[in-house]
């Protein structure tokens, strides 16, 4: 296998693990940028993964039309976990409690209540859908000597909702007044609130479309290259390699891309290592760990020149 064909394999993978990512790290800059400190980015993922699954499987097993059970199934993911993101919420903001506890206590409720629920409904801890969204090549784009065959070739729709949700999100934190207001709760809330503007109503805001991201991501999990909800292994701590790309991105909407999309590759280098010449040497486990030890080595250079909003974590 040359160098062309293992790149033409590695990019269309990485950019399907990265979409959920990119929402789970956007959802968390909403939130952060607002003031909120969000560390139950995981939960608010494993919902939605669950919330997908479970629509999408009883829409198809009453014999609903496949893309319109996975669309209702994205729309329930992102529902249920915006209102599971709203107990973070009164938590922090109403309640003024330690924002780094009520997002742990978020992510074990989570994971109970999914692992309940679906035992409930299945009798197991698995719900798998009967058919995902299937690959396919975008016309004339897909021709284009190099980039055709790298970026447009063998795509989910979903990639492209998400990658058009990054560029609304740039556009609204940085070119609107509400992007500024967003931005200015996470910095001075006090010089905020002295101009009149609701400091509680923008967090909020925040928190939920940090759910309703974050229930996407979960969505693009299920619906594109998992297939299923497994209590199990859950998502397999991608909430928290998506907080890491939120950390390592530098709280900007352009890092955040940069940094998830370098998750992304390492992720399909491990999940695709066996079947690449180039890693076939590495064993299994080692390549397994290889995103996680990545993310670390990412987070200690990055520490150093934290971005993080000032306000940030603190009660207003």
């Amino acid at each position: 296998m040359g160098f062309w064909s293992v790149l033409t394999s590695i990019i269309p993978a990485a950019i399907a693990y990265t979409m959920p990512l990119l929402m789970g790290a956007l959802g968390g800059l909403y939130s952060e940028r607002s003031g909120v400190t969000n560390l139950c980015i995981e939960g608010l993922m494993l919902t939605g993964c669950f919330a997908s699954a479970t629509t999408t499987f009883l829409l198809q097993s009453a014999g609903v039309n496949y893309t319109f059970a996975i669309v209702a199934g994205i729309i329930a993911a992102m529902l249920a976990s915006a209102a599971l993101s709203v107990l973070h919420a009164v938590a922090a903001i109403n309640l003024k409690s330690n924002q780094v506890i009520s997002g742990t206590a978020i992510n074990m409720l989570a994971t109970a209540l999914t692992l309940f629920l679906a035992q409930t409904i299945t009798g197991s801890g698995n719900v798998t859908v009967l058919r995902g969204i299937v690959r396919s090549d975008i016309p004339l784009l897909s021709k284009i000597p190099v980039i055709g065959p790298l970026l447009f070739t063998r795509t989910y729709w979903t990639t492209w909702i998400c990658l058009a949700i990054w560029i609304i999100s740039y556009f609204m934190l940085y070119k609107t007044s509400f992007g500024l207001r967003l931005r200015a709760c996470g910095e001075h809330p006090s010089a905020v609130a002295s101009a009149g503007i609701n400091v509680h109503r923008m967090r909020y805001i925040g928190v939920i479309l940090s759910g309703l991201l974050s229930g996407l991501g979960g969505a693009c999990i299920l619906a594109t290259y998992a297939g299923e909800y497994n209590s199990t292994s859950g998502i397999n701590g991608l909430g928290f390699l998506a907080i890491a790309g939120l950390i390592f991105g530098q709280w900007k909407p352009l890092g955040i891309l940069g940094s998830t999309f370098f998750f992304g590759i390492c992720m399909t280098i491990a999940n695709m290592g066996r079947v690449i010449p180039l890693f076939q040497g590495i064993p299994t486990g080692y390549l397994g760990l290889f995103p996680y030890v990545a993310t670390l080595v990412a987070l200690i250079f990055s520490s150093k020149k934290s971005a993080a909003p000032a306000a940030s974590g603190e009660p207003f």
